[in-house]
């Protein structure tokens, strides 16, 4: 089983890049694609990011919405899943969490544990390959907000795991994809 880990900065081309490589493999022989989106239509903004990303794929490939739950178990009869994105999905779970309590280390421990066993079950699957999309937080300044920085912080170490497992790893750049691994 193939991981590979797609990063880039917000805007920075890192989906559209991410769906033409599932598309290219996945078109070698008969697949079955699953989209897995983690996003959540907050307002008309994210309707329109959300409806974007939509009308790129192709038609045949399956979506799942999965903004509070990632598991490998909806995956079983798919050969590709392409999740859209991990960060997105770690932002999901910090929404949840009252301000006053985003210092508190054993949360941010429990969605890195969270991370760590979805990244191991994606490993031990029947899939040929996953493509987990995700944002490149180490390029910005320090967030303002405790809810930024908590989530740079999670983000940051989520990705550096996802990259040491993954076989390959690019980070795209203006939409120009850079290989880092494989």
């Amino acid at each position: 089983m193939n991981i590979v880990m797609v990063s880039g900065g917000v805007r920075s081309g890192k989906s559209a890049y991410a769906e033409r490589l599932v598309l290219e493999r996945s078109s070698a022989a008969p697949a079955k694609v699953l989209y897995v989106a983690t996003g959540l239509r907050w307002d008309g903004e994210m309707d329109e990011r959300i409806d974007k990303h939509r009308a790129r794929r192709p038609a045949e490939w399956d979506t799942l919405e999965a903004a509070s739950d990632l598991s490998v178990s909806p995956y079983e009869d798919y050969d590709f899943v392409l999740v859209d994105t991990l960060s997105a999905w770690i932002a999901n779970r910090l929404m949840e969490i009252p301000e006053e309590r985003l210092g508190d280390k054993s949360l941010a421990q429990r969605i890195l544990t969270r991370v760590d066993e979805y990244i191991e079950a994606l490993g031990a699957s029947r899939l040929r390959e996953a493509v987990i999309v995700t944002d490149e937080v180490g390029w910005g300044g320090v967030a303002l907000s405790p809810l930024g920085r908590r989530f740079q912080d999670i983000v940051g170490e989520a990705n550096q795991r996802l990259a040491a497992r993954a076989d390959e790893a690019v980070v795209v750049v203006s939409g120009l994809p850079w290989r880092l691994k494989g």
